[in-house]
Parts: structure tokens; C-alpha cells; sequence
């Protein structure tokens, strides 16, 4: 075992251990609960309308713990992605923060005090079986305050039907994506390739192509490394490579979003782009057989991926300790996290409901992105400084790839701004 995991294992062994005593001196944590209590739920919607709202999940959810816990009630509202972080947010600062919230960034939060550490909340059992990679980007000084919720990692798709009219073969470097994508075009295909560096997740895509290239936004012991040689390689490669070529399509990549480049995958128009495991299920719906490889590096497949996480949070304000800490338990059992995995095409954060779903052949078009995940690198989350240096990214990155563009010159300006977030800390 990671001697770093063993360190966290035998912190929560002793912090659960004290809590144990602390309950049984207040008469608190019994199994009968501590009195009527509510605890509030804000969470995030997956669901694309009110068919397969993730409302519906948590009610389910809800539903069968209140009935295994008499005593606690559970109130869930959810919210759009675009609204979920600002909406809890706004209730922080009203002074009626949410008992529980599922969102997307939690670092803020924990620095200012306002959240209970995973060892004051869930059992060993709970806190122990998160993926440790996972585990390890929800910490801020050296204790975990955000609980992974649900994840997924990155590939490259790419239209198989394109590919065999014009002859070709599933990517596995630069060179190959440029060859491809010239011959792609040459065919008339409207988008050879999509490289949405336009605002709506821009950072995402960025990040992919930085670790390819060998970057990153962060280097070996986590400090920023935005403007890194490495980096500003993989940019200029881009703009000479496949922008400057016209090979990424009628829209500048600084203006086209993710969710329209993925309609356009869908509908047939785009040759290859990166990827999550939704593009597959919706690609699939309209006729499209999607290929999917590692994304491709300098010299062959890279090694690893690009791996995204949403977070599990628990207030302090309400005091609802005890009552916060047996949902989440009860919220992390294997059934559960399977089951909202499966509604979305996501991946399981737990190592026992990974196993699962590596070991169930229903769960085959899962299993390469579950087996890119235990290698994936996730953005900085532990850093305050992280959600301002995401915006600075999603305004200004796109202009780096444009015709004229510098990409030194952008990348340096982000770590510029980055650095000055994170000495205002």
C-alpha cells in the first residue's frame, strides 16, 4: 500500500475513533439518529431534461435512506450545472448554506473553514475505498474536504464510418491526427478535427492537449507551471499544425464550445475530437460509430489521461455532523454509486464499485476510460487560486491558436495571473 494512503487510513482510523467517543458522551451517532433533523441536499443536474433529471436519482436515494433512518428527513434541490456552484455560493453567503452539496469546486470552502473534514463526517470504510488518486485531489492541508462524487477521463473519438472511406487508422500521434485530418478534408468532411478552446470548457481541453505534449498546468510538486516550454510547444503546434491548416473547421476553436462540437460529432461532420464517455451513448443514438483510443502524444498513445471529478461536500453551519455522516455513508454504498454511473456514462469513484463495473461485461464500452482513470491527472482542485486561473484560461486561450496568435505570450500572461491568485490567498 501507498504509504501516503496508509498515513490518511491510520488519520481517519484515530479521528473515527475519537468521534465514536466523543458520540457516545453526547448521545449523539446512535443508531436511532440524534431527533428529527433535515438536512438540505444541493445538487447538480446530469440529466439533459426532466426524463433523466438526476433529481429523480436522488429522490430514489432520499427515499430509501429515510426509510432505513427514521428521525432524518432530507430535502434535495437541483440545479443546473451552469447555476449548481453560484446558487450554493449565494446561500453560503446568505448564511444558509446547504447540510450537503454536490458541486464543483469545494477548495474555497475549506480554506475559509466552512466544511467538515472527511474524517469528522464518514466511516473508515466510506473514507478508505474512494479511488486514491481521487482522495488525494480533494485534499487541502493534508485533510480531505471533498468527497469525489462521480468521474470520468478523457479519449480521442473518431468516426469509424470516415475513417474506413478514407482508408485510415485509429490516430496514436500528432503526426497521425495532422495526416488524418488533411485527408479527412480532402474528402470534404466539414470538421477533420474539433478543438473547442472556446469558453464553456476550454480548460478541459487545453489540459488534454498540454499532457500530451508532456505538460501540464501544474509540474511534479503541484506549483504552477502554465507557461512551461512544454506547454507553449503544444500550442504552437496546434496553431501551425492544425489551425493554421484549416483542419479544425468553418468555426475559430476560440469561439466553438464543447457541446456544439459534440453535436457536430454526432450529426457526422467532425472527424476526430476528445472526448468524454457521454459523447458515446449520444453519438451511438444518432447512427454514429465512434472509435476511441488514448489520446495521442509527440511519439505514441500518452501515457495516462485527463481525468475530471465533481465533489461531495459537508457544511458546517446547521451542526448536522452525525446526521451528514450516515447519508453519505449510506449515499456511497456500491448499489448507488453504480446506479448514477450507469444513468450517465460515468465512472465509479470507489474502488470496490470499480471493480464492479470492470468485472460486468454491460459495462464494456466503459472499460477503457475505467482503466485510463487510476493514471488520470485532475485539474489543481486543492488550489483557492484554481477557479480564477480556469476563467483566466477559458477567456484568453483560445487566441493562442488563432492566425497571429502567440502562444508564449498567452501562457505567459495565465501563469502571470495565476500567480498573483495564488499569493492573494
Amino acid at each position: 500500500m501507498d504509504r501516503a494512503v496508509q498515513r490518511r487510513l491510520v488519520g481517519l482510523t484515530a479521528a473515527v475513533a475519537a468521534l465514536g467517543m466523543t458520540a457516545a458522551l453526547s448521545g449523539c451517532g446512535s443508531d436511532k439518529g440524534s431527533g428529527d433533523v433535515t438536512l438540505r441536499l444541493v445538487a447538480a443536474d446530469y440529466g439533459t431534461g426532466a426524463d433523466d433529471s438526476s433529481k429523480k436519482y436522488w429522490e430514489d436515494v432520499t427515499g430509501k435512506f429515510e426509510k432505513a433512518n427514521p428521525g432524518i428527513r432530507v430535502e434535495v434541490t437541483v440545479h443546473s450545472w451552469k447555476d449548481v456552484d453560484r446558487e450554493v455560493a449565494r446561500m453560503v453567503k446568505d448564511g444558509r448554506a446547504p447540510d450537503i452539496a454536490q458541486i464543483g469546486a469545494y477548495a474555497d470552502y475549506a480554506k475559509a473553514g466552512e466544511l467538515y473534514a472527511a474524517d469528522e463526517m464518514v466511516a473508515i470504510r466510506t473514507a478508505s475505498n474512494f479511488l486514491p488518486s481521487l482522495a488525494d485531489a480533494g485534499e487541502v492541508g493534508g485533510s480531505v474536504y471533498g468527497l469525489p462524487f462521480v468521474a470520468s477521463t478523457r479519449l480521442l473519438f473518431y468516426n469509424k464510418g470516415l475513417f474506413a472511406e478514407a482508408g485510415l487508422k485509429a490516430p496514436q500521434t500528432w503526426d497521425d491526427i495532422r495526416s488524418d485530418a488533411a485527408a479527412l478534408g480532402r474528402r470534404g468532411v466539414t470538421t477533420p478535427f474539433a478543438l473547442p478552446l472556446g469558453q464553456e470548457e476550454s480548460q478541459a481541453e487545453t489540459l488534454m492537449w498540454l499532457l500530451s505534449g508532456g505538460g501540464g498546468y501544474t509540474d511534479e510538486v503541484g506549483n504552477y507551471a502554465i507557461d512551461s516550454p512544454a506547454n507553449i510547444a503544444t500550442l504552437t503546434w496546434l496553431k501551425d499544425k492544425l489551425v493554421g491548416k484549416g483542419l479544425t473547421g468553418p468555426v475559430a476553436p476560440g469561439k466553438l464550445d464543447r457541446q456544439k462540437a459534440f453535436d457536430a460529432f454526432t450529426e457526422g461532420e467532425v472527424g476526430m475530437l476528445n472526448g468524454h464517455p457521454t459523447l458515446m451513448r449520444e453519438a451511438g443514438k444518432k447512427g454514429i460509430e465512434a472509435g476511441m483510443v488514448p489520446l495521442p502524444g509527440i511519439d505514441g498513445p500518452t501515457e495516462g489521461s485527463m481525468g475530471v471529478a465533481d465533489w461531495m461536500m459537508g457544511f458546517k453551519q446547521n451542526g448536522h455532523r452525525t446526521e451528514i455522516g450516515r447519508f453519505l455513508d449510506f449515499a456511497y454504498g456500491d448499489a448507488n454509486v453504480l446506479d448514477f454511473a450507469d444513468r450517465y456514462d460515468l465512472l465509479p469513484v470507489t474502488s470496490s464499485a470499480s471493480a464492479a463495473m470492470e468485472a460486468d461485461s454491460k459495462h464494456e464500452p466503459l472499460h477503457a476510460f475505467l482503466s485510463a482513470l487510476p493514471n488520470s491527472q485532475l485539474y489543481p482542485f486543492g488550489k483557492t487560486s484554481w477557479a480564477r486561473t480556469s476563467e483566466a484560461v477559458k477567456e484568453k486561450i483560445g487566441s493562442a491558436v488563432e492566425p497571429g496568435g502567440n502562444p508564449e505570450r498567452v501562457l505567459t500572461d495565465i501563469a502571470t495571473q495565476a500567480l498573483q491568485a495564488e499569493s492573494a490567498e
